[in-house]
């Protein structure tokens, strides 16, 4: 990318709710970040005040806001009504924020959370550029795009009922932290041993009860068939899951108990993961299926069943189509399956290796550069 020239820009962002929809937001960040000396450059971040987001950003040095913000859902919800009230206190909330900040331009990475600063955005005739990262405009993506300038896309096909005009293929940005680490380094930090195979076990930044409850069942056999280190999450509905593994793995023989890690959450470390990781087992979100793709990864995919408009099913199946992944329904997910399929893929390094190489041939390694330039085109500052 050409370096920004010597005027100040500012620049606003939104999304959140989810890591699938803070994660491309981070990535942009970063590349904007690499465009010009910090002076250059300012951002504004409006998210939620208890989300994934509201964590995340402020640690990047970017100034962040929180609004109110209502929950969309699909369903029928009493708790819809309340939420639908806390979005017009969002957008005015939204209004304040960017009439003191006068950014040049808005990207909204979707999420319930973006979309009252979209429509402030607009009211006050600011540039919107929208990023989706599945196969087809998410709920809040679908408001969003009413009132935007330009819409990225991730997904080849998913711009069926759009102008022409008005998307751009982009792909799915991510963090340079999933590119970062290295294998040796990786291994003293979870002490372990550079010869086993090692499996990366997660459920997404909010963890999958289901994935959890597997791994549960799976010990100790598991484990005497890999190292495995196993990021289940912290949302409400896996909490206990935390505890119940960390009760199972104390009660196993000591030399077990060496091959397993326990984590929440993984943070700036996930580039160490990935590089120790000679397969993952997780769901299909947008965000991770990208990063296995980019990365080359091996996976065994269970795509969660209820996610809207069966998103995870067809990422997963893109991968498995391509030969890079193997697919489970949660349905059919048992511990026994897991250790199985395990077992099976890391006995054949051949086809581990026909894996990686399938996967990498469809990612998208450089969509946060193409979505940092279309926001600075946006903006007027190219």
């Amino acid at each position: 990318m050409r370096a920004m020239n010597n005027r100040r820009i500012r620049l606003a962002i939104t999304g959140g709710g989810t890591g699938g929809h803070v994660s491309p937001a981070v990535a942009v960040i970063e590349a904007l970040q690499k465009l010009a000396p910090t002076q250059g450059l300012e951002i504004l971040y409006i998210g939620s005040r208890d989300g994934a987001e509201a964590r995340i950003i402020p640690l990047m040095g970017v100034e962040y806001r929180g609004v109110s913000t209502g929950k969309l859902r699909r369903y029928f919800s009493w708790e819809n009504l309340m939420d639908a009230a806390r979005v017009p206190l969002g957008v005015l909330q939204s209004l304040w924020h960017l009439l003191r900040f006068r950014p040049r331009a808005l990207l909204a990475t979707g999420g319930y959370v973006s979309v009252p600063a979209v429509i402030a955005a607009w009211l006050l005739r600011k540039p919107i550029l929208v990023h989706e990262q599945t196969g087809a405009l998410g709920l809040a993506n679908r408001i969003n795009a009413r009132f935007a300038t330009r819409i990225a896309l991730s997904v080849p096909g998913s711009e069926r009922g759009l102008n022409k005009a008005n998307w751009v293929l982009t792909g799915n940005p991510i963090r340079a932290a999933v590119r970062s680490g290295e294998r040796t380094t990786a291994a003293r930090r979870f002490r372990f041993d550079l010869q086993a195979p090692t499996v990366y076990v997660t459920g997404g930044a909010q963890g999958s009860h289901a994935i959890n409850q597997a791994v549960l069942g799976a010990l100790p056999s598991l484990l005497g068939v890999a190292q495995v280190i196993h990021q289940c999450g912290d949302a409400e509905g896996v909490r206990a899951d935390y505890e119940q593994l960390a009760r199972k793995v104390a009660g196993l023989d000591p030399k077990l108990q060496s091959r397993y890690v326990l984590l929440r959450f993984v943070g700036s470390e996930i580039g160490e993961v990935y590089k120790l990781a000679d397969l993952v087992v997780g769901r299909a979100g947008a965000g991770t299926v990208n990063e296995l793709a980019t990365l080359g990864k091996p996976s065994i995919l269970i795509p969660l069943p209820h996610a809207a408009g069966d998103e995870q099913r067809q990422n997963a199946r893109r991968l498995k189509e391509a030969g890079a992944a193997v697919v489970i329904e949660e349905s059919e997910l048992t511990p026994e399956r897991l250790v199985s399929e395990v077992r099976t893929l890391l006995s054949d390094r051949e086809r581990l290796k026909r894996m990686s190489e399938a996967g990498r041939g469809t990612g998208s390694g450089d969509a946060a550069d193409r979505l940092a330039n279309l926001l600075l085109n946006l903006a007027g500052a190219r």
